[in-house]
């Protein structure tokens, strides 16, 4: 893909990554294995409190086409084809979950140097039609997000945004649900050796006259090794420790608690991922 603005999606990804991403209270165990054809098959177990569930997945690549298919608990049987630049900067993705008829989806994006364009349509008689666009270069760019309702003939989304990046900060405003929600975020990097970096979001709903804030950093304690903690302005404070103990395969603990009631038992998470 030609680098540019990226997609709508991009804006503020950076700080969103840093703060919530691998953050979990549940247990999660997945394993990756390989055919000698070169398909991957992979199965994932999950617990949330006591309930269980699992999917099984496997994805087949030939030439710019990958073909994924992933069976979950319910029996749904979810597939994604996605066509990788079968023209210079444009990729092709369809989607469907059977036995849902109205579940399929096309969706086109295209990446210029000064644009990032994504758009998609159901399969449906009167399907929801969405579109998201980011004009701008590496250092500022500025996006909006769509969806139309063709049924009902109104827009069930209407989100907006702008993206500013310098050499070692990314900053990031985002207008949500119609206008009610604004969320500003910032992203730092503070030591490209250590990986170590710093990011906040603040949010605020206009129609709760609410706010959010979220603080928090990522350190690298070895190539292997990453540590992460965040706080919020609701006294929840979380860590992380991530350790890639062969390549691609991870072992994530992480922990969250609630300053305000120290007295209630810390939620603990654990995550595994085996690939060979």
């Amino acid at each position: 893909m030609v680098k540019g603005p990226g997609l709508y999606l991009d804006i503020g990804k950076k700080a969103r990554d840093l703060l919530y991403k691998d953050y979990q209270s549940d247990h999660k165990f997945t394993v990756t294995t390989y055919t000698s054809t070169g398909v991957a098959i992979s199965s994932t177990g999950i617990r949330k409190g006591d309930l269980y569930l699992g999917d099984v997945s496997t994805q087949l690549k030939n030439k710019n086409i990958t073909t994924d298919v992933k069976v979950d608990t319910n029996s749904n049987v979810i597939t994604t084809i996605t066509v990788d630049e079968p023209a210079p900067g444009l990729k092709a993705i369809f989607s469907f979950i059977a036995p849902d008829q109205r579940s399929g989806k096309v969706e086109l994006q295209y990446q210029h140097e000064y644009a990032g364009i994504s758009t998609s349509i159901g399969l449906t008689a009167n399907p929801i039609v969405n579109f998201s666009g980011v004009v701008g270069n590496n250092l500022l760019s500025l996006g909006t997000d769509l969806s139309f309702d063709t049924a009902s003939g109104n827009f069930t989304k209407v989100n907006a945004g702008l993206n500013f990046t310098h050499s070692d900060l990314i900053a990031s405003l985002l207008l949500n649900d119609k206008a009610d929600t604004i969320t500003a975020s910032y992203y730092h990097t503070v030591s490209p050796l250590t990986n170590t970096a710093v990011g906040a979001e603040l949010a605020h709903s206009f129609s709760s006259n609410e706010n959010s804030l979220t603080i928090g950093t990522a350190h690298a304690l070895d190539p292997l090794t990453t540590v992460k903690a965040r706080v919020n302005n609701y006294g929840r404070a979380s860590a992380l420790i991530q350790h890639e103990w062969r390549p691609k395969s991870f072992f994530t603990i992480s922990g969250e608690v609630d300053t305000r009631a120290i007295e209630k038992s810390a939620k603990v998470g654990l995550a595994l991922a085996l690939k060979p």
